[in-house]
């Protein structure tokens, strides 16, 4: 007897689209000297001031943003179905989602859409758009969730990621 494997149905796929797991910047030799500066004279100043914890906790981050920079992002596949969002693996039921942003800014190439959740517990979710049409996405979207027509700009966390190159 053939074993069949478990499929859960997440309703009609709707539209995809693939984007990269992370933004990733490019960054400049002036970037690592400026980087690398800022790092020893903190960690100096953690030695001088007996702060052992901040100094491990910027050599931890330090090391981290040297592992990331040698790996090229992933493509993830991003699926609108009639139940939610599949992000990867992950699926996000609509039920699940307090509202949906799109922040379009082609000026700043700023083209993203964002997911509040219900739950204060879940971080927000935020998916590149790259060359989609935001007009088409807010359509589907607008059959299922609400749309947060307060959010105008990327959250300051991105803004900062962007600006500073991470």
């Amino acid at each position: 007897m053939e074993k069949q494997s478990a499929k859960i149905d997440y309703g009609l796929k709707i539209m995809d689209w693939e984007v990269p797991e992370y933004d990733s910047h490019q960054k400049s030799q002036g970037w690592y000297i400026l980087a690398i500066s800022i790092g020893l004279v903190l960690i100096f100043y953690c030695f001088y001031s007996h702060n052992f914890l901040f100094a491990l906790i910027i050599i931890l981050t330090s090391w981290v943003i040297v592992l990331r920079e040698g790996v090229k992002p992933e493509k993830v596949k991003i699926i609108l179905t009639g139940e939610g969002v599949i992000v990867g693996r992950k699926f996000y039921d609509y039920d699940e989602i307090k509202n949906f942003s799109i922040v379009y800014k082609p000026r700043l190439e700023v083209k993203k859409l964002y997911f509040e959740f219900k739950s204060s517990l879940r971080h927000r979710l935020s998916i590149s758009l790259d060359n989609e049409n935001p007009l088409k996405i807010r359509e589907i979207l607008l059959r299922y969730l609400t749309e947060d027509l307060e959010r105008t700009d990327q959250p300051l966390s991105e803004f900062l990621a962007k600006l500073f190159k991470l």
